[in-house]
């Protein structure tokens, strides 16, 4: 079964660019160009992973990946960027980012980087389903 990730970046020509890198490894991939697109994207659709930028135009990256770890906190996200520092790294971490990888990202790895991704998704949904039915389990003494 393919990943399907989420881009998230300002830059049209990265995002045109990197959807067709990574389609072409067969992953199903969808676009934003904005934080609040980005937004409804995640409250609609299932993804398995966010590629985010970390520097755009009026939205600041850890507070992008705040928000979505907070509507989905299963969802992993990979933070992309060109202006990498370690304090950014650190914090990105701290706040549920899956990784952190410096533009030009090198495909092999940023895919590898995707699997792994898929691989933890699952994982968490696993556990948190797993969670629910022992609640219910409690919950109706059964």
């Amino acid at each position: 079964m393919s990943e399907k990730i989420l881009l998230v970046d300002d830059e049209e020509d990265f995002l045109e660019v990197m959807s067709e890198r990574l389609t072409s490894r067969g992953m199903i991939v969808a676009t934003s160009n904005s934080a609040e697109e980005a937004f409804q994207r995640v409250d609609k659709e299932l993804f398995d992973a966010v590629i985010l930028d970390l520097k755009m135009p009026g939205a600041d990256g850890l507070e992008i990946l705040k928000r979505i770890k907070e509507r989905r906190p299963e969802l992993q996200v990979i933070l992309l960027t060109g202006h990498a520092t370690v304090e950014a790294g650190v914090e990105a971490i701290k706040l549920g980012a899956m990784d952190f990888i410096e533009k030009p990202a090198d495909l092999e790895a940023l895919g590898e980087k995707i699997r792994k991704a898929k691989q933890n998704k699952m994982l968490i949904v696993e556990k948190m389903n797993e969670e629910k039915i022992l609640e219910m389990l409690r919950r109706f003494g059964v």
